[in-house]
C-alpha cells in the first residue's frame, strides 16, 4: 500500500471566509472550490499548491467531528490525506498491520473522492485519511 502522493492537508478553521482571504492574500493562492459535505458536517475550501491541496474545514455543526476538534484543540492541522490506488485493499492492508480503522469501507468525501480514515490512536496521534479518485 504505497501512496502515490499527499492528496491534501486538512486544516480546521473557525471562519472559512477569513481563512480563505488569508491564503489568497498572504500566499497569493486561488480558492478553486468551496463545497459542503453534509455527511461530514463541514464546509470545505480548496487551494492547489503544486500537486498537493490545502483543504480548509469549517464545521457546520458543533457536534460534528471538526466542530468537536476545534472546540477541544482549536484551529489547526486536522488531518493528512494520502492518495492511494485500490482503497479497499489499502484498508485491509492497514488493518492487517494493526491500524484501527474509523471507516471499514470507503465512503464519498469532498470532490467525489472515495475516502476512509485511520484512527489517530494507532497512527502516532495523526488522523490519516486515504483517498482514491475513481473518476480518473
Amino acid at each position: 500500500m504505497k501512496p502515490t502522493h499527499i492528496e491534501h492537508i486538512g486544516i480546521a478553521v473557525r471562519d472559512l471566509e477569513a481563512s480563505i482571504r488569508f491564503y489568497e492574500k498572504v500566499f497569493e493562492l486561488k480558492c478553486y472550490k468551496i463545497e459542503d459535505v453534509p455527511d461530514q458536517k463541514v464546509r470545505s475550501a480548496f487551494f492547489l499548491v503544486g500537486d498537493t491541496k490545502i483543504e480548509l474545514l469549517e464545521s457546520t455543526d458543533p457536534e460534528g467531528p471538526v466542530g468537536k476538534f476545534v472546540e477541544k484543540r482549536g484551529e489547526g492541522i486536522h488531518h493528512i490525506a494520502f492518495a492511494v490506488k485500490e482503497i479497499e485493499k489499502c484498508l485491509r492492508h492497514a488493518e492487517d498491520h494493526g491500524v484501527v480503522l474509523i471507516d471499514k469501507a470507503p465512503r464519498k468525501g469532498a470532490e467525489k473522492l472515495d475516502i476512509a480514515f485511520f484512527h489517530p490512536k494507532s497512527t502516532s496521534g495523526v488522523l490519516i485519511e486515504v483517498c482514491e479518485d475513481k473518476n480518473v
